[in-house]
């Protein structure tokens, strides 16, 4: 069976079960939900009632705890609730650490701009160029452009299938970027590249090997030396193919028929340069701040994360592109812009953007992680859109 394809916003429907004493049991949400606490600019247009509204009853059926950082020049606000485990009914940690998912695609368009900036890599170039071999020699041209913003045609590589379960008994295994590439490329593409617009993690696995083969060195180095030690950003790694979370961390769940279970270590080499990254909120904050001020992709190629294709749809619906180069564009209902990227794992859905001002100015940030109990179902963790409409709309 085939792994069908998460979206930024959406993820595919998942079975639930789980046999009997395949997984240790874990205690029933019982615990009262601890204060969230918060700290509020004085001169804020936010919403911080509402915001605090959207995590106060954690835990509950849908998640066991919450941490959101909102910025800009409305105020800030930074609340956590919850908790840290659901065993002892600890206090959710406002520094944990917790899995962004594909939050990593971020950081991997941003270190391949950086490259275009430093004439190593052209988005127009064929990936051939830099990766002869790689690909079948049938297949067409696909430039670096068209896999940064999912219109390579690609397909998604083989895997243990859909339902929770299958994923769930292969946590442990490792994957290499070669062996997911090999599988992707054993089928035809989906689509002529350029022609429709299809998320999939393939297209950064692709792009990860690309970085290693411009700079000879590894993806996680690059990335490391390029954005995470000039940011600071010391709670941020990639574990590779250890399953555990590093330093202090919530524990995350997903509800199957038989109850919740503890689905925090997980060895996720399958998603690397797509979807490995360990973080926290006050991190990906710094990031997402430095992001959009063009402080990490320099403002000629910053545009190209804000950009949309122009013309094309999605492959499997009639709507139009929404991706650009790492992020996604959306509009909120007040009509409101917001440029951004969300990720979900096992346990955790995360997710990071801003709104953006007329002259390209930041004008509000969010960053936020919910340890949601079904990650990957296909409407979302129900949190998700009242935190980001809190957020991102004024009071």
């Amino acid at each position: 069976m085939r792994i069908r394809p998460r979206t930024a916003l959406t993820a595919a429907a998942v079975a639930l079960a789980i046999a009997a004493g395949s997984a240790a049991a874990v205690p029933a949400l019982a615990h009262p939900a601890p204060t969230a606490s918060a700290s509020t600019a004085a001169a804020s247009t936010l919403d911080t009632a509402a915001l605090q509204r959207t995590i106060a009853d954690l835990p509950a059926d849908d998640a066991t705890a919450a941490i959101i950082r909102v910025g800009g020049r409305a105020g800030s606000w930074q609340g956590a609730a919850g908790v840290r485990d659901l065993a002892s009914g600890q206090p959710v940690l406002a520094d944990g650490r917790f899995r962004a998912g594909s939050v990593t695609k971020v950081l991997t368009a941003a270190v391949v701009l950086q490259l275009v900036a430093e004439h190593k890599v052209a988005l127009n170039r064929p990936v051939q160029r830099y990766l002869p071999g790689l690909l079948p020699a049938d297949y067409p041209p696909i430039t670096v452009a068209q896999l940064l913003n999912h219109t390579s045609g690609l397909r998604t590589a083989d895997g243990p299938g859909d339902p929770f379960e299958a994923q769930y008994a292969h946590r442990f295994d490792t994957t290499t970027p070669q062996q997911l590439i090999a599988s992707a490329t054993a089928h035809p593409l989906e689509f002529t590249p350029g022609r429709k617009q299809h998320y999939l993690n393939i297209n950064y696995t692709v792009l990860g090997l690309l970085i290693e083969k411009v700079t000879g060195d590894s993806y996680e180095r690059q990335v490391q030396r390029r954005i995470l030690t000039p940011l600071g950003m010391h709670d941020t790694s990639y574990p590779g193919t250890d399953p555990h979370i590093p330093g202090p961390h919530n524990l995350g769940y997903q509800r199957t028929s038989t109850g919740l279970v503890d689905v925090t270590d997980w060895n996720l080499s399958a998603s690397w340069a797509a979807g490995d990254v360990i973080s926290t909120a006050a991190d990906l904050e710094r990031f997402t701040v430095a992001l959009f001020s063009g402080r990490i992709v320099p403002k000629a190629q910053l545009r190209h994360m804000l950009e949309v294709p122009k013309g094309i749809t999605m492959y499997d619906s009639t709507d139009p592109a929404s991706y650009t180069m790492g992020l996604t564009r959306g509009v909120l209902s007040d009509g409101t812009v917001f440029y951004g990227k969300t990720g979900e794992r096992y346990g955790y859905a995360t997710g990071m953007g801003a709104t953006l001002d007329a002259h390209g100015r930041i004008d509000r940030t969010l960053v936020y992680v919910v340890n949601s109990t079904d990650a990957k179902s296909f409407s979302g963790n129900p949190r998700n859109l009242p935190i980001a409409l809190a957020a991102l709309q004024d009071s």
